[in-house]
């Protein structure tokens, strides 16, 4: 169905290749008038709207900041202890001072520095999860966005069309009337009909710009400079199963962000266990003697006494958001599966009212203006009734284009949820029968 599918290899090149973090990414402003300079002054595809999404989405931007920010933590995890050094003075006379120099060396027990190297890595963990939850929504929001604009164009030439059968309709029955062939009712309906088409003509316009407002917005550009999207309404996907759909659950951004919520207060719970330990602080140094002038080295330990304050306090606290982290692995797991199930049955209704409005509604409303066109042509209509028939085709043709909007709106639901992997249970088209 022409979807934009960004493999997996290139997405983590872009988004988390240790490579592009030396060069430092542009500011979110900087992104999207770069993004507005590319962007296209005419037709607009699929893929150069998802392209300039992925370079200039603000919200991607803060979570590629988040991540820079993260990976430094990393590095400050796995620095050691500063020496200290200090001085010691016995008795402030000069003849009879004793002046000690000490230099000292902490040393982390209980291993503090690995416990916070791992709880690190794990906050990496989590904001790179939550660079996939970002990307994933804002390929669903590209998605959904630029088949908005798809229907608002679609819906502006039936509008379109409509007024110009409408204006029709007005002159026929204005020039009937002054003829004196049918009652000045008739031009009433007519009019009537003229301006109910003109204000469905004006409310089409208006969505469809607000339509690309809303899609450009997405590489933070507020004014378009693209005129039309080019791309495929109807070919819709085919329908998977609830269960392949649920077979693809375990690894969406989400529930592995939240997996890896729960590796991080683990990792945060050993850190504070390890606090329990206290540091061993060796010190070497040099002990001067002014009365005889005389130099002796001296060594010393000092140890803290765990016997008030043993981090008691803060390991029950992590205990508690390890479970708490668990809980709400348990919770997003749920919600999932239940907004999974909840976007198939959508999904479902919007695919079988497609295939209804094509096969019974379309062939019907196209049947009955052939029909009315042929008895026209035969003297048993008159054009009132052909211009009657068209509108209902026209209408049928609006409710199918609409229809065909909710299934692109609810296959990129589904998406976001399941990520990028799951755009390929939806790249099998099906076309019109």
């Amino acid at each position: 169905m022409g979807r934009f599918v960004l493999p997996l290899g290139l997405a983590a090149l872009l988004l988390l290749n240790p490579a592009f973090a030396q060069t430092p990414y542009k500011s979110a402003s900087e992104a999207a008038t770069l993004a507005t300079q590319n962007e296209p002054a005419a037709t607009l595809t699929l893929n150069q709207a998802m392209s300039l999404a992925i370079e200039a989405n603000p919200d991607l931007a803060i979570a590629r900041r988040e991540l820079e920010a993260i990976a430094a933590t990393r590095v400050q995890a796995a620095v050691f202890r500063n020496p200290e050094i200090s001085v010691d003075v016995e008795d402030t006379r000069s003849q009879t001072r004793q002046t000690t120099y000490w230099l000292g060396q902490p040393l982390e027990l209980g291993g503090k520095r690995g416990a916070r190297i791992e709880s690190a890595e794990r906050a990496r963990d989590v904001a790179s999860a939550e660079l996939d939850m970002r990307f994933a929504g804002v390929r669903a929001a590209v998605i959904q966005g630029f088949y908005d604009v798809l229907s608002s164009q679609e819906r502006l030439r039936l509008a379109q069309s409509s007024m110009e059968l409408a204006n029709r309709g007005l002159d026929v029955a204005s020039r009937r009337v002054m003829a004196g062939k049918v009652s000045p009712v008739e031009e009433t309906r007519a009019r009537v009909a003229a301006s109910g088409a003109r204000i469905e003509l004006n409310q089409a316009t208006a969505d469809l710009g607000n339509s690309r407002k809303r899609l450009a917005a997405l590489w933070g550009n507020p004014v378009p400079r693209f005129t039309e999207a080019a791309g495929q309404l109807e070919m819709v996907p085919k329908l998977p199963t609830l269960t392949n759909l649920g077979d693809r659950l375990q690894t969406a951004p989400e529930y592995l962000r939240a997996r890896q919520e729960v590796s991080r207060r683990e990792a945060m719970l050993r850190v504070e266990e390890s606090k329990r330990w206290p540091d061993l602080i060796v010190r070497g140094g040099v002990q001067r003697s002014a009365a005889t002038l005389e130099s002796v080295n001296v060594v010393g330990l000092a140890v803290a006494i765990p016997i008030f304050d043993r981090n008691q306090g803060n390991i029950q606290e992590a205990k508690a958001r390890v479970m708490k982290a668990r809980d709400e692995q348990t919770a997003t797991d749920v919600r999932l599966q239940s907004d999974l199930a909840q976007a198939h049955q959508r999904l479902t209704a919007a695919l079988q009212e497609v295939s209804d409005i094509q096969k019974e509604i379309l062939p019907g409303a196209q049947s009955a203006l052939d029909a009315t066109t042929r008895g026209f042509e035969l003297g048993k209509f008159n054009f009132l009734d052909v211009l009657d028939a068209q509108r209902t085709l026209f209408l049928a043709r609006g409710q199918y284009v609409r229809a065909l909007g909710d299934v692109q709106r609810t296959v990129a639901e589904v998406e976001a949820i399941l990520g990028p992997q799951g755009a390929s249970l939806f790249t099998s088209p099906v076309g019109k029968e």
